[in-house]
Protein backbone atom coordinates (compact mmCIF):
# COMPACT_ATOMS: atom_id res chain seq x y z
CA UNK A 1 0.00 0.00 0.00
CA UNK A 2 1.10 3.83 0.12
CA UNK A 3 0.79 6.78 2.40
CA UNK A 4 1.00 10.59 1.74
CA UNK A 5 4.33 12.01 2.83
CA UNK A 6 5.18 15.59 3.01
CA UNK A 7 6.50 17.55 0.61
CA UNK A 8 10.54 16.50 0.29
CA UNK A 9 9.78 13.24 2.34
CA UNK A 10 10.44 9.89 0.71
CA UNK A 11 9.68 6.17 2.25
CA UNK A 12 11.79 3.58 0.62
CA UNK A 13 10.37 0.31 2.15
CA UNK A 14 6.97 -1.62 2.20
CA UNK A 15 4.25 -0.20 3.79
CA UNK A 16 2.34 -3.37 5.13
CA UNK A 17 -1.46 -3.12 6.55
CA UNK A 18 -1.18 -1.24 10.09
CA UNK A 19 1.76 1.01 9.28
CA UNK A 20 -0.32 3.55 8.59
CA UNK A 21 -1.42 3.81 11.89
CA UNK A 22 1.98 5.07 12.61
CA UNK A 23 3.08 6.62 9.62
CA UNK A 24 0.39 9.55 9.80
CA UNK A 25 0.57 12.43 7.84
CA UNK A 26 0.69 14.35 12.04
CA UNK A 27 4.41 12.32 12.96
CA UNK A 28 5.44 12.65 9.34
CA UNK A 29 5.64 15.78 9.18
CA UNK A 30 6.99 16.37 12.42
CA UNK A 31 9.83 13.73 11.19
CA UNK A 32 10.17 16.11 8.68
CA UNK A 33 9.99 19.53 10.54
CA UNK A 34 12.78 17.98 12.69
CA UNK A 35 14.95 16.48 10.47
CA UNK A 36 15.00 19.78 8.33
CA UNK A 37 16.07 21.86 11.41
CA UNK A 38 18.48 19.75 13.40
CA UNK A 39 20.08 17.29 10.74
CA UNK A 40 22.77 19.69 9.58
CA UNK A 41 23.79 19.78 13.40
CA UNK A 42 24.01 16.07 14.00
CA UNK A 43 26.45 15.86 10.62
CA UNK A 44 28.52 18.62 12.66
CA UNK A 45 28.54 16.31 16.01
CA UNK A 46 29.35 13.07 13.79
CA UNK A 47 32.59 15.05 12.07
CA UNK A 48 33.15 16.56 15.47
CA UNK A 49 33.67 12.58 16.69
CA UNK A 50 35.62 11.71 13.65
CA UNK A 51 37.85 14.48 14.31
CA UNK A 52 38.15 13.98 17.97
CA UNK A 53 39.26 10.42 17.17
CA UNK A 54 41.75 11.46 14.77
CA UNK A 55 43.08 13.25 18.02
CA UNK A 56 42.99 10.63 20.33
CA UNK A 57 44.66 8.35 18.17
CA UNK A 58 47.79 11.13 17.61
CA UNK A 59 47.90 10.81 21.65
CA UNK A 60 45.83 13.27 23.20
CA UNK A 61 43.78 12.17 26.01
CA UNK A 62 40.83 12.99 27.49
CA UNK A 63 40.32 16.36 30.34
CA UNK A 64 37.67 17.77 31.78
CA UNK A 65 36.83 20.91 30.10
CA UNK A 66 38.74 24.34 31.15
CA UNK A 67 35.84 25.83 29.11
CA UNK A 68 33.10 24.63 31.26
CA UNK A 69 34.54 24.99 34.69
CA UNK A 70 31.88 27.53 35.87
CA UNK A 71 29.53 24.39 34.99
CA UNK A 72 31.12 21.97 37.29
CA UNK A 73 31.66 24.61 39.88
CA UNK A 74 28.24 26.12 39.65
CA UNK A 75 25.43 25.64 42.49
CA UNK A 76 22.51 24.56 40.24
CA UNK A 77 19.94 21.57 39.98
CA UNK A 78 17.87 19.92 37.42
CA UNK A 79 14.40 20.38 37.31
CA UNK A 80 12.23 18.45 39.95
CA UNK A 81 11.72 14.37 39.14
CA UNK A 82 8.10 14.13 38.05
CA UNK A 83 6.60 10.92 40.57
CA UNK A 84 6.43 8.69 38.15
CA UNK A 85 10.10 8.56 38.35
CA UNK A 86 11.02 9.28 41.80
CA UNK A 87 11.11 5.21 42.61
CA UNK A 88 13.57 3.24 39.85
CA UNK A 89 15.49 0.84 41.83
CA UNK A 90 15.17 -2.16 39.27
CA UNK A 91 14.71 -1.06 35.44
CA UNK A 92 14.28 -4.49 33.03
CA UNK A 93 15.27 -3.87 29.74
CA UNK A 94 14.43 -5.67 26.31
CA UNK A 95 13.51 -5.07 22.87
CA UNK A 96 10.07 -4.12 21.24
CA UNK A 97 9.12 -7.51 20.39
CA UNK A 98 5.50 -7.44 21.36
CA UNK A 99 6.02 -10.57 23.73
CA UNK A 100 8.87 -9.47 25.58
CA UNK A 101 7.06 -5.81 26.11
CA UNK A 102 4.38 -7.15 28.02
CA UNK A 103 6.57 -9.92 29.82
CA UNK A 104 8.90 -6.96 30.79
CA UNK A 105 5.84 -4.32 31.83
CA UNK A 106 4.58 -7.69 33.95
CA UNK A 107 7.54 -8.30 35.74
CA UNK A 108 7.37 -5.92 38.83
CA UNK A 109 9.93 -4.01 38.10
CA UNK A 110 10.35 -0.41 38.51
CA UNK A 111 10.68 0.81 34.69
CA UNK A 112 10.93 -0.60 31.92
CA UNK A 113 13.57 0.88 29.37
CA UNK A 114 12.20 -0.53 25.86
CA UNK A 115 14.35 -0.37 23.39
CA UNK A 116 14.68 0.59 19.56
CA UNK A 117 18.45 0.74 19.86
CA UNK A 118 20.88 -2.11 20.24
CA UNK A 119 19.07 -5.10 22.06
CA UNK A 120 16.37 -4.46 18.68
CA UNK A 121 17.57 -5.37 14.88
CA UNK A 122 16.83 -2.04 13.50
CA UNK A 123 15.49 -2.89 10.04
CA UNK A 124 12.18 -1.69 9.31
CA UNK A 125 9.49 -3.94 10.25
CA UNK A 126 11.13 -4.04 13.66
CA UNK A 127 10.87 -0.27 13.96
CA UNK A 128 7.75 0.08 13.06
CA UNK A 129 5.57 -2.79 14.70
CA UNK A 130 7.85 -1.57 18.02
CA UNK A 131 5.96 1.73 17.50
CA UNK A 132 2.83 -0.46 17.46
CA UNK A 133 3.56 -2.18 20.60
CA UNK A 134 4.54 0.96 22.46
CA UNK A 135 1.17 2.71 21.18
CA UNK A 136 -0.90 -0.54 22.83
CA UNK A 137 1.19 -0.68 25.96
CA UNK A 138 0.38 2.80 26.49
CA UNK A 139 -2.76 2.10 26.29
CA UNK A 140 -2.89 -1.35 28.11
CA UNK A 141 -4.67 -2.63 25.42
CA UNK A 142 -1.71 -4.91 24.37
CA UNK A 143 -2.62 -8.55 23.90
CA UNK A 144 -0.63 -11.72 22.34
CA UNK A 145 -1.67 -15.47 21.51
CA UNK A 146 1.27 -17.35 21.20
CA UNK A 147 1.38 -21.17 20.72
CA UNK A 148 -1.84 -21.72 23.13
CA UNK A 149 -0.81 -18.76 25.65
CA UNK A 150 -2.55 -15.61 26.41
CA UNK A 151 -0.32 -12.81 27.36
CA UNK A 152 -1.58 -9.29 28.42
CA UNK A 153 -1.01 -6.66 31.26
CA UNK A 154 -1.62 -6.73 34.84
CA UNK A 155 -3.37 -4.03 36.57
CA UNK A 156 -0.41 -2.59 37.98
CA UNK A 157 2.55 -2.64 34.99
CA UNK A 158 6.00 -0.74 35.26
CA UNK A 159 6.97 2.73 33.93
CA UNK A 160 7.55 3.00 30.53
CA UNK A 161 10.61 4.78 29.51
CA UNK A 162 11.85 4.49 25.46
CA UNK A 163 15.21 4.31 23.98
CA UNK A 164 15.46 5.37 20.69
CA UNK A 165 18.95 5.20 18.26
CA UNK A 166 22.05 7.28 18.93
CA UNK A 167 22.98 9.71 16.72
CA UNK A 168 25.16 7.77 14.55
CA UNK A 169 22.38 5.88 13.65
CA UNK A 170 20.53 6.26 10.27
CA UNK A 171 17.35 5.73 8.86
CA UNK A 172 18.18 4.72 5.73
CA UNK A 173 14.37 3.95 4.43
CA UNK A 174 13.31 7.60 5.17
CA UNK A 175 14.71 10.56 3.19
CA UNK A 176 14.05 14.43 3.68
CA UNK A 177 15.33 16.43 0.83
CA UNK A 178 17.24 13.33 -0.37
CA UNK A 179 19.24 12.75 2.51
CA UNK A 180 18.58 9.82 5.01
CA UNK A 181 17.56 10.91 8.64
CA UNK A 182 18.54 10.52 11.80
CA UNK A 183 17.15 7.10 13.01
CA UNK A 184 16.86 8.70 16.73
CA UNK A 185 15.14 11.63 15.61
CA UNK A 186 12.21 8.87 13.32
CA UNK A 187 11.97 7.02 16.34
CA UNK A 188 11.41 9.75 18.85
CA UNK A 189 9.03 11.68 17.19
CA UNK A 190 6.68 8.91 16.42
CA UNK A 191 6.43 7.93 19.69
CA UNK A 192 5.77 11.85 20.80
CA UNK A 193 3.11 12.42 18.52
CA UNK A 194 1.11 8.89 19.11
CA UNK A 195 2.07 8.72 22.83
CA UNK A 196 3.08 11.63 24.67
CA UNK A 197 -0.46 12.86 25.36
CA UNK A 198 -2.33 9.54 26.54
CA UNK A 199 0.85 8.89 28.46
CA UNK A 200 0.18 12.42 30.85
CA UNK A 201 -3.56 11.69 30.91
CA UNK A 202 -2.72 8.91 32.45
CA UNK A 203 -0.38 10.36 35.27
CA UNK A 204 3.21 9.66 33.54
CA UNK A 205 4.98 11.13 30.72
CA UNK A 206 6.71 10.99 28.01
CA UNK A 207 10.53 9.48 29.24
CA UNK A 208 13.11 8.41 27.39
CA UNK A 209 16.90 6.69 27.44
CA UNK A 210 19.32 8.60 25.29
CA UNK A 211 22.27 6.40 24.08
CA UNK A 212 26.15 6.92 22.51
CA UNK A 213 26.41 10.49 23.52
CA UNK A 214 30.12 11.88 23.07
CA UNK A 215 29.66 15.31 24.77
CA UNK A 216 27.55 17.63 26.06
CA UNK A 217 26.79 19.42 22.57
CA UNK A 218 25.23 16.10 21.77
CA UNK A 219 23.11 16.50 24.68
CA UNK A 220 22.14 20.42 23.94
CA UNK A 221 20.92 18.74 20.33
CA UNK A 222 18.82 16.52 22.00
CA UNK A 223 17.45 19.31 24.58
CA UNK A 224 16.77 21.57 21.54
CA UNK A 225 14.69 18.98 19.96
CA UNK A 226 12.55 18.27 23.04
CA UNK A 227 11.67 22.15 22.95
CA UNK A 228 10.78 22.00 19.60
CA UNK A 229 8.69 19.04 19.74
CA UNK A 230 6.93 20.09 22.96
CA UNK A 231 6.20 23.54 21.31
CA UNK A 232 4.84 21.47 18.30
CA UNK A 233 2.44 19.03 20.12
CA UNK A 234 1.16 21.77 22.26
CA UNK A 235 3.25 20.52 25.59
CA UNK A 236 4.34 22.27 28.69
CA UNK A 237 8.02 22.79 28.65
CA UNK A 238 9.60 20.09 30.77
CA UNK A 239 7.33 17.71 29.76
CA UNK A 240 9.90 15.10 28.65
CA UNK A 241 12.53 13.07 30.85
CA UNK A 242 15.23 11.55 30.19
CA UNK A 243 18.11 9.86 31.22
CA UNK A 244 21.23 9.64 29.51
CA UNK A 245 23.32 6.74 29.37
CA UNK A 246 27.28 7.50 30.34
CA UNK A 247 28.75 4.56 28.06
CA UNK A 248 31.58 6.23 26.34
CA UNK A 249 35.21 7.64 28.12
CA UNK A 250 34.86 10.83 26.50
CA UNK A 251 31.06 11.71 28.12
CA UNK A 252 32.40 10.66 31.50
CA UNK A 253 34.36 13.94 31.43
CA UNK A 254 31.58 16.16 30.38
CA UNK A 255 28.71 14.58 33.19
CA UNK A 256 27.46 17.95 34.63
CA UNK A 257 27.71 19.47 31.70
CA UNK A 258 25.64 17.24 30.21
CA UNK A 259 23.20 17.33 32.82
CA UNK A 260 23.21 20.90 32.67
CA UNK A 261 22.25 20.71 28.95
CA UNK A 262 19.09 18.82 29.97
CA UNK A 263 18.30 20.07 33.42
CA UNK A 264 15.08 21.17 32.40
CA UNK A 265 14.38 17.54 30.98
CA UNK A 266 17.00 15.47 32.29
CA UNK A 267 15.89 12.17 34.52
CA UNK A 268 19.67 11.49 35.34
CA UNK A 269 22.28 9.65 33.98
CA UNK A 270 22.69 5.84 34.01
CA UNK A 271 26.13 3.82 33.91
CA UNK A 272 26.09 2.04 30.78
CA UNK A 273 29.14 -0.06 31.74
CA UNK A 274 29.18 -2.65 28.94
CA UNK A 275 29.49 0.05 26.03
CA UNK A 276 32.03 2.30 28.30
CA UNK A 277 34.41 -0.46 28.21
CA UNK A 278 33.70 -0.65 24.79
CA UNK A 279 34.68 3.28 24.77
CA UNK A 280 38.05 2.81 25.92
CA UNK A 281 38.94 -0.33 23.60
CA UNK A 282 38.01 2.10 20.42
CA UNK A 283 39.25 5.32 21.92
CA UNK A 284 42.86 4.36 22.71
CA UNK A 285 43.21 1.45 20.34
CA UNK A 286 46.69 3.20 19.28
CA UNK A 287 48.15 4.06 22.56
CA UNK A 288 50.71 1.75 23.26
CA UNK A 289 50.04 2.83 26.95
CA UNK A 290 46.81 1.16 26.96
CA UNK A 291 46.03 -2.09 27.99
CA UNK A 292 43.33 -3.55 29.28
CA UNK A 293 43.62 -6.71 31.54
CA UNK A 294 41.89 -10.07 30.74
CA UNK A 295 38.15 -9.83 30.73
CA UNK A 296 37.34 -11.81 33.94
CA UNK A 297 39.42 -8.96 35.42
CA UNK A 298 37.49 -6.14 34.21
CA UNK A 299 35.25 -6.23 36.43
CA UNK A 300 33.25 -2.59 38.17
CA UNK A 301 35.79 -2.63 40.54
CA UNK A 302 38.69 -2.36 38.36
CA UNK A 303 40.02 0.99 39.08
CA UNK A 304 38.74 3.34 36.01
CA UNK A 305 35.38 1.86 36.38
CA UNK A 306 35.40 2.14 39.73
CA UNK A 307 36.12 5.68 39.32
CA UNK A 308 33.41 6.34 36.37
CA UNK A 309 30.39 4.59 38.97
CA UNK A 310 31.37 6.69 42.04
CA UNK A 311 31.95 9.96 39.61
CA UNK A 312 28.21 9.36 37.66
CA UNK A 313 26.70 8.88 41.68
CA UNK A 314 28.71 12.34 43.00
CA UNK A 315 27.62 14.36 39.91
CA UNK A 316 24.22 12.80 39.51
CA UNK A 317 23.10 13.44 43.39
CA UNK A 318 24.87 16.69 43.43
CA UNK A 319 22.09 18.35 40.88
CA UNK A 320 19.60 16.17 42.38
CA UNK A 321 19.81 13.86 40.14
CA UNK A 322 19.22 9.80 40.28
CA UNK A 323 21.62 7.88 39.37
CA UNK A 324 21.12 4.93 37.69
CA UNK A 325 23.22 1.92 37.90
CA UNK A 326 24.29 -0.80 34.85
CA UNK A 327 23.21 -3.70 33.76
CA UNK A 328 23.70 -7.03 35.57
CA UNK A 329 24.04 -9.19 32.33
CA UNK A 330 23.87 -12.43 33.90
CA UNK A 331 20.67 -14.22 33.47
CA UNK A 332 18.95 -17.04 35.14
CA UNK A 333 21.03 -20.47 34.03
CA UNK A 334 18.29 -23.47 33.73
CA UNK A 335 19.01 -26.98 34.22
CA UNK A 336 22.42 -26.32 36.31
CA UNK A 337 21.62 -25.34 40.15
CA UNK A 338 25.73 -24.95 40.61
CA UNK A 339 26.12 -22.52 37.54
CA UNK A 340 22.77 -20.86 38.28
CA UNK A 341 23.81 -20.09 41.66
CA UNK A 342 27.18 -18.62 40.69
CA UNK A 343 25.11 -16.27 38.40
CA UNK A 344 22.55 -15.12 40.82
CA UNK A 345 25.30 -14.38 43.72
CA UNK A 346 26.95 -12.26 41.00
CA UNK A 347 23.87 -10.19 40.53
CA UNK A 348 23.36 -10.17 44.41
CA UNK A 349 26.79 -8.64 44.71
CA UNK A 350 26.29 -6.15 42.04
CA UNK A 351 23.37 -4.70 43.14
CA UNK A 352 24.39 -4.92 46.33
CA UNK A 353 27.47 -2.38 45.70
CA UNK A 354 25.47 -0.31 43.66
CA UNK A 355 22.87 0.12 46.20
CA UNK A 356 25.14 0.61 49.28
CA UNK A 357 27.43 2.98 47.14
CA UNK A 358 24.18 5.41 47.13
CA UNK A 359 22.66 4.03 43.51
CA UNK A 360 19.35 4.85 42.95
CA UNK A 361 18.62 1.97 40.83
CA UNK A 362 19.94 -0.88 38.58
CA UNK A 363 19.21 -2.62 35.20
CA UNK A 364 18.58 -6.07 35.17
CA UNK A 365 18.00 -7.92 31.67
CA UNK A 366 15.37 -10.78 32.58
CA UNK A 367 12.42 -11.04 34.73
CA UNK A 368 13.14 -13.44 36.81
CA UNK A 369 16.37 -11.17 38.41
CA UNK A 370 13.63 -8.52 39.36
CA UNK A 371 12.52 -9.91 43.13
CA UNK A 372 16.70 -10.90 43.62
CA UNK A 373 17.69 -6.90 42.54
CA UNK A 374 14.55 -5.46 44.29
CA UNK A 375 15.69 -7.52 47.83
CA UNK A 376 19.09 -5.61 47.60
CA UNK A 377 17.97 -2.30 46.62
CA UNK A 378 15.29 -2.32 49.64
CA UNK A 379 18.12 -3.74 52.14
CA UNK A 380 19.78 -0.30 51.93
CA UNK A 381 16.17 1.97 50.72
CA UNK A 382 13.64 0.54 53.21
CA UNK A 383 10.54 2.28 51.97
CA UNK A 384 12.18 5.03 50.52
CA UNK A 385 12.08 5.40 46.66
CA UNK A 386 15.42 6.91 46.10
CA UNK A 387 18.91 7.87 48.08
CA UNK A 388 19.41 10.83 45.89
CA UNK A 389 19.99 12.96 49.57
CA UNK A 390 22.85 11.06 49.52
CA UNK A 391 26.09 12.84 48.61
CA UNK A 392 29.35 11.52 48.33
CA UNK A 393 31.55 14.74 49.42
CA UNK A 394 34.24 12.07 50.44
CA UNK A 395 34.90 11.07 46.24
CA UNK A 396 37.04 13.04 43.99
CA UNK A 397 38.09 11.76 40.86
CA UNK A 398 40.62 13.43 38.68
CA UNK A 399 41.28 12.35 35.01
CA UNK A 400 44.07 9.96 36.36
CA UNK A 401 41.49 8.13 37.92
CA UNK A 402 39.43 7.56 35.13
CA UNK A 403 42.10 6.51 32.92
CA UNK A 404 44.08 4.33 35.31
CA UNK A 405 43.32 0.69 33.50
CA UNK A 406 45.16 -1.02 35.76
CA UNK A 407 42.82 -4.34 36.53
CA UNK A 408 43.32 -3.58 40.16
Amino acid sequence: MTIATPAGMEIRAEIKPGYEQILTPEALALVAKLSREFEPRRQQLLAARVERARRLDAGERPDFLPETAHIRNGDWKIAPIPAALECRRVEITGPVERKMVINALNSGADSYMTDFEDSNTPNWDNQITGQLNMRDAVRKTISLEQNGKQYKLNDKVATLVVRPRGWHLDEKHVLVDGKRISGGIFDFALFMVHNAKEQLARGAGPYFYLPKMESHLEARLWNDIFVMTQNELGLPQGTIKATVLIETIVAAFEMDEILYELREHSAGLNAGRWDYIFSCIKKFKLDKDFCLADRPKVTMTAPFMRAYALLLLKTCHKRGAPAIGGMSALIPIKNDPEKNETAMAGVRNDKARDATDGYDGGWVAHPGLVELAMTEFKKVLGDRPNQIDKQRPDVEVTARDLLDFRPE
